[in-house]
């Protein structure tokens, strides 16, 4: 037994020190450095490295006849068999990039990097001094056995708790731009957008295109954005022109972490021949800052200061849907005060956390907006309101994606004040994304809206991200929350073409919709569309057709404040309900210029409101459906039946692709006819020129 145990103890000593000498980081090694001792083979594979570069970069002629000084800046990695890759250059001169790239390129084949006993491979970066500097260090140098600054009073542990302060340093990195493959978001805007849908919408992709805004994870997959900025890159050598023309104002990345800083402008002016004023503007700055700590926690925030004076139309509109004691709301911006002559001051603030703990799962909280659709138009959730404090959760598997969104909204009409503060709301949406062939893909929205009614707060029942929300609004009363449903789908005809839809039903009777009186309850509205990518052959020109048509009472309620809105706008589509439109767009990109065509020519129907018919026709979704003038016979475009037409076209040319930064000139025309003009339709024939200066990071929508 004595012997067993003896035997037992020797192997397990043996095995445990196996594995003990197995269980360690080795870095690449040179022939030279095999001799070295293990401690030391880090510093003596830095130093191979310096010396080679000492004895072989040959600084170009027009660096040394500028008398330059400074760095070249160098990424590169050792790969499992012991080769040398570099990674990035960084350097004020293409040709000292050039001679890096030579320099390294003349390196020998070494034995690789290990990580417990397994070949690997290792990143490294260096700064090449210039004029040159022989960085390299004598061997003997590197294997002193004592530290002079170590007090020998002290323990080994106090006097490396003594260096820790030191330690904790800026050792900065070769900027790599991370963030074209983190867990940021894709400024959403649609111009921006269209450069990457057709490499998303390919047959064969497993791609959900509906969740907007996307990730830069999301999209990185199917569209190279490192490859595309590279492309439309300047050669530039001035710190100034690298600046304005190809990178972020700020950039800095360390080992575990990385950070950009910009600022933000839209400068423009135009003139609004139907106004009675002199022209308009718009005068916004604000600073961008986006970055991530590891790979899996990314943050962004943004602020701007903005005064602008717009088109009389939509001046008119700001106004007639403003905050109670406020001058105005600008549409999908904010509160608005008094400015000057007839013009708005509105501050926005958008930021948000992005955080993957696995595979799977994105969690998002911040204050901004939302888009689910494939279109120009989204019949669930648009991002036409204003801004509001958000939790997102983002689950991808196999050939689903599902996405659960809680959202703190605002009534901020007078009547619904409390006590001066503006009535909370809260909104709670489900959407599955299904990928049922690779050419097919089918989604399931649910959505819906509860107030603070008797002090209930945010409602835990809606908290659960798989649960069934028409099912709990019944349990909690019919008057405890508004609940919709919608079906979407997208069909790839080929790799440039594709048809979409959406469809939303409020409120469906099945008795009253066979019973063919066209009832009020059968409050429902669809979208189809169509796209076209690369169209007859023109690299990229796309083409989008769409046409949506919602019917009168959709989206609101009886208690007026579980309508679909916020800040007295649509939480859906930009109109409310009542109306049909069909939508004609274009965009094309060549380089750094761009196009955008559009046309909207639509239907709807408005509220007289005159103090004689005070009825509500179904368009005007903050208004109480029992307000309406008969039960059946409701037809879209009922009460003031106006007729639109909005026409758009851009022009313009990307100074900076990495910051979206834009010289544009804007032409549009709208003629809005109401049969019959009152304070809220007023008849108008404009033509509204403007050019500017912008940072695109979100959509305009001037198609009122």
């Amino acid at each position: 037994m004595k012997k067993l145990f003896v035997i037992t103890f020797l192997l397990f000593t043996v095995q445990f020190h196996a594995q003990n000498d197995f269980l360690y980081e080795k870095p690449p090694v040179f022939s030279e450095c095999e001799s070295v001792d293990i401690e030391l083979l880090q510093k003596c594979f830095d130093n191979q490295i310096f010396s080679h570069v000492f004895n072989n970069f040959k600084v170009p002629e027009i660096v040394k006849n500028e008398n330059y000084i400074g760095d070249v800046v160098v990424l590169f990695e050792v790969d499992k068999e012991g080769n040398f890759r570099i990674i990035y250059v960084d350097a004020t001169y293409q040709e000292l990039k050039d001679e890096a790239k030579r320099v390294f390129a003349e390196l020998p084949k070494i034995n690789p990097g290990t990580y417990n006993g397994k070949p690997t491979y290792k990143q490294y970066s260096i700064s090449i001094k210039i004029p040159l500097v022989n960085q390299s260090v004598a061997i003997k140098d590197l294997s002193k056995d004592e530290d002079p600054s170590e007090d020998k009073e002290l323990t080994q542990l106090e006097n490396a708790a003594k260096k820790e302060y030191d330690s904790v340093n800026l050792k900065l990195l070769p900027f790599s731009n991370k963030e074209y493959k983190s867990q940021l978001n894709i400024p959403f805007t649609h111009s921006n957008y269209a450069r990457f849908e057709r490499s998303i919408n390919l047959v064969g992709t497993n791609s959900h295109t509906a969740s907007k805004p996307y990730m830069y994870e999301d999209v990185s997959g199917y569209y190279d954005f490192q490859a595309a900025i590279d492309t439309l890159s300047k050669e530039r050598k001035t710190f100034a022109g690298r600046k304005l023309w190809n990178e972020r104002l700020v950039r800095v990345e360390g080992k575990d972490y990385w950070f950009t800083i910009d600022p933000i402008f839209d400068f423009e002016v135009g003139k609004d021949t139907e106004a009675d004023f002199s022209s308009t503007y718009n005068n916004t700055r604000g600073i961008n800052i986006q970055g991530g700590f590891g790979e899996k926690f990314n943050f962004y925030t943004s602020f701007f200061e903005s005064q602008g004076r717009f088109a009389q139309y939509y001046n008119q509109y700001a106004v007639s849907i403003k905050a109670a004691d406020e001058a105005a709301i600008i549409p999908g911006r904010g509160i608005a005060k008094d400015f000057k002559d007839g013009g708005f001051d509105y501050p926005v603030a958008e930021a948000y956390l992005s955080y993957t703990p696995f595979k799977f799962l994105n969690v998002q909280f911040g204050h901004s907006k939302n888009f689910i659709g494939d279109g120009y138009r989204s019949l669930f959730i648009s991002d036409v309101a204003t801004p509001h404090p958000f939790l997102k959760l983002n689950t991808t598997f196999w050939k689903i994606k599902y996405t659960s969104t809680w959202m703190w909204l605002r009534d901020v009409r007078p009547e619904v004040e409390v006590d001066g503060a503006y009535m909370p709301k809260y909104m709670a949406t489900h959407f599955l994304s299904w990928n049922v062939s690779k050419r097919l893909n089918i989604g399931f929205f649910e959505s819906v809206i509860w107030n603070d009614a008797n002090n209930r707060g945010f409602d835990i029942n809606y908290l659960n991200p798989i649960i069934f929300f028409r099912a709990i609004e019944f349990e909690t009363g019919q008057d405890a929350g508004n609940a919709l449903m919608g079906l979407s789908g997208k069909y790839k005809l080929n790799d440039n073409m594709n048809v979409y839809g959406q469809f939303i039903i409020d409120e469906f009777s099945t008795s009253d919709v066979t019973g063919g009186e066209k009832s009020w309850k059968n409050k429902f509205g669809y979208q189809l569309g169509f796209k076209y990518y690369n169209a007859f052959k023109v690299n990229n020109l796309m083409l989008q057709t769409e046409y949506n048509r919602v019917r009168p009472y959709t989206y609101s309620h009886n208690t007026v404040v579980l309508n679909y809105g916020h800040s007295n706008q649509s939480m859906a589509h930009l109109w409310g309900s009542n109306f049909s439109e069909f939508v004609l767009i274009g965009r094309y990109h060549y380089k750094r210029w761009f196009g955008n065509a559009q046309m909207i020519i639509g239907t709807r129907g408005l509220d007289f409101n005159d103090g004689t018919d005070n009825y509500s026709y179904g368009g005007n979704i903050y208004r109480d459906y029992n307000e309406r003038p008969y039960d059946t016979g409701v037809e879209v475009g009922q009460g003031n039946k106006t007729s639109s037409f909005f026409a758009n076209l851009q022009v313009g040319y990307v100074i900076n692709p990495a910051t979206n930064l834009k010289l544009f000139t804007d032409f549009s025309f709208r003629d809005f006819n109401p049969d019959v003009q009152t304070t809220n339709a007023i008849k108008s024939n404009t033509v509204w020129f403007n050019i500017g200066i912008r940072t695109d990071l979100f959509n305009w929508y001037f198609d009122l």
